[in-house]
């Protein structure tokens, strides 16, 4: 392991530059710089089956409570434990991931462990990256490279120049499938649509070099070999393989880096991008990229995009930097440089950010991120309001029109981020969800323009006044209705486990998807649990959450859980069935100070247009009598 500025000189230092530059002329064939005539929705979930985050063995959890290094615990190879690799499909029966460097004692028969897992420990879950029919680009939107990978990964595929350094990639994993081969049909069960060899493509164009495609090589170490050994013999001045540069029995890069030249260095102290491997064979320069979406792209932007520059005698690109202040508390791991993404917004006179999801997985992290802060490996976090660093993705006159909303999730943000952009493509709305507690707090701390909520006063029955009064009795606020929506407990289609209430959520025979505390579906939640005297410990995954109704839908199609409650559009949009709770009132809660800013005046005016309720009413299970009515002023 090394720092990156260690690697990058060990790595950069090691050629002489002037064998590179040969330039050639290619014509672009992909999206990248496009913009979008229409918004662009998934048509897969990303993944489409459940995959093992680590190298180890896949368990039920449940089989492992109670292990302890003092009471370690004999697995059955093939009956209570199986092996797997990263990205593989989980084994039916199994919730959870074992790392293998915390497996002891392998034989032909057994392993023995000394820690209990608990339920998704090590797991993707379906759709923990994309779900289907979610919004992945607005209209008018200019297509970045990053934003190819969601295209693709969700199911979408059809949205002059000089002679440039050549770059070839090998994409390697047996589960990839080829785009090509998912145009006219379904994606396959346990199959990945391999979409880094686009997006490093892209990339490659954009910092100018010319990228070579190479046909998906499987996770057989023979025939990486051979790839690699031909790669390095051919005309390439820079070979990636992408999807090779873990530490797990399938990732077999260092190890053909190894045997065909030397490895210069094998894993660096960053976060995403940690397992990169660096060598040189033939003179040629040889990165094994891990095969992480989010993790490709950080090593490409930290090692291939500079040694690009430097063989075409080039200044490296630097992003612009302003300083911004985190909306939360980031936390970190010492000895770690991480690099989290972040949507921007200022409000007043301070430029907000808000931390995306970390899953080197998650590509939609860099389609939806405006910037990026870099943590320094010798602190542990960075505390909210503390002024620091971001890296900008986006331009900065789109962040100063951006609207920021914080609080509870719903499906309509998306259309009204959408049409925000068709009324007048300057402005754009970013949400964040984080409960409508949480929301409430982020305009307290003066980080977002607007919040969302829908907070039951449990002793009046309305919604909302009472949580302001509370939290912000110093502002003055406008509470204006979005939508009221029926919230109810998503279920299977069919109901096969016949639930036809809350009360059913005690039952031994059902798990529970929660959402997470401080949301106004988790106190509802809560309402109900105490007027029928049940105990949230009586629930099975009553202390396991998401932060989206959508997350909550995806958790019942999947299986991972029998109910969870949510809203009806979301029940709708996965062609789930719904058992009516409660019609609740969903407002956003609007400082006075920001009512006459222009991109708020726009963003009310489309929330009072026709068209948007429409489409809103269009999404099933929302009520639009009163949209953009102003309910209260505080």
């Amino acid at each position: 392991m090394k720092s990156l500025e260690e690697a990058q000189a060990v790595f950069f230092d090691r050629f002489s530059y002037d064998q590179f530059l040969q330039p050639e002329t290619i014509a672009a064939r992909e999206a990248a710089g496009r913009v979008t005539a229409e918004p662009v929705f998934a048509r897969f979930s990303s993944p489409n089956y459940h995959a093992a985050a680590m190298d180890g063995i896949a368990v039920r959890a449940e089989t492992t409570f109670g292990t302890t290094v003092d009471r370690p615990k004999d697995l059955r190879i093939g009956k209570d434990a199986f092996f797997v690799n990263t990205g593989h499909m989980m084994p039916e029966g199994t919730d959870a991931v074992i790392m293998i460097e915390h497996v002891l004692d392998v034989d032909e028969e057994t392993v023995q462990i000394e820690s209990a897992a608990y339920p998704w420990q090590y797991v993707r879950k379906v759709g923990e990256d994309i779900v289907a029919t979610e919004l992945i680009l607005p209209q008018n939107h200019s297509i970045t490279a990053y934003e190819i990978g969601a295209l693709l990964n969700g199911g979408v595929f059809d949205v002059k120049v000089k002679e440039k350094p050549r770059v070839l990639v090998i994409p390697t994993g047996s589960e990839l499938i080829n785009v090509q081969d998912l145009r006219s049909s379904a994606l396959p069960h346990g199959r990945v649509v391999e979409s880094n060899s686009a997006i490093l493509g892209a990339l490659i164009r954009a910092c100018g070099g010319e990228y070579l495609s190479h046909p998906i090589v499987p996770d057989i170490f023979e025939e990486i070999l051979n790839a690699v050994r031909g790669a390095a013999a051919g005309d390439a001045d820079l070979v990636i393989v992408s999807a090779g540069s873990s530490a797990g029995s399938e990732d077999y890069t260092a190890g053909v880096i190894a045997e065909l030249g030397e490895v210069l260095v094998h894993g660096v102290t960053i976060m995403p991008g940690k397992p990169t491997v660096l060598g040189v064979i033939n003179n040629r320069p040889v990165i094994g990229n891990p095969g992480y979406t989010v993790s490709a792209i950080m090593a490409f932007e930290k090692f291939a995009q500079p040694l690009i520059s430097r063989m075409l005698g080039i200044r490296d690109r630097v992003r612009p930097e302003i300083r911004v202040r985190p909306g939360r508390k980031m936390a970190s791991k010492l000895g770690i440089e991480e690099f989290v993404r972040v949507k921007l917004g200022r409000v007043k006179d301070t430029v907000v950010a808000s931390s995306l999801p970390r899953g080197a997985g998650s590509v939609t992290t860099l389609t939806e991120a405006d910037g990026i802060i870099r943590i320094l490996s010798d602190v542990e976090g960075l505390k909210s309001g503390e002024l620091v660093k971001a890296e900008l993705l986006k331009d900065l006159a789109e962040i100063e029109n951006t609207v920021v909303v914080v609080g509870s999730h719903d499906n309509t943000l998306d259309i009204l981020a959408n049409q925000m952009r068709v009324h007048d493509f300057r402005f754009s709305l970013s949400s964040s969800n984080v409960g409508s507690l949480g929301g409430l707090i982020a305009l307290k701390n003066g980080y977002c323009h607007t919040a969302g909520s829908h907070l039951l006063d449990t002793d009046t029955g309305t919604y909302n006044i009472s949580y302001i009064n509370r939290y912000l009795p110093d502002l003055r606020v406008k509470l204006v209705n979005l939508v009221y929506r029926q919230q109810g407990l998503i279920v299977a289609r069919g109901n096969p486990k016949g639930i036809t209430g809350i009360e059913d959520l005690a039952r031994d025979d059902v798990t529970f998807i929660n959402r997470q505390a401080g949301s106004g579906t988790r106190i509802l939640l809560d309402y109900r649990l105490a007027e029928l005297d049940i105990k949230p410990e009586k629930i099975r995954g009553y202390g396991q959450d998401e932060f989206t109704h959508m997350s909550v839908a995806v958790s019942v199609l999947s299986g991972a859980a029998d109910t969870g409650l949510g809203i009806y559009a979301a029940a709708r949009a996965l062609n789930l069935d719904f058992v009516p709770i409660v019609t609740e009132e969903y407002d956003l809660v609007i400082p006075e100070v920001f009512l006459e800013d222009e991109k708020i005046q726009l963003m009310l005016e489309v929330i009072r247009s026709q068209r948007f309720k429409e489409l809103v009413d269009g999404l099933g299970g929302y009520d639009t009598s009163k949209t953009g009515t102003v309910v209260a002023s505080l």
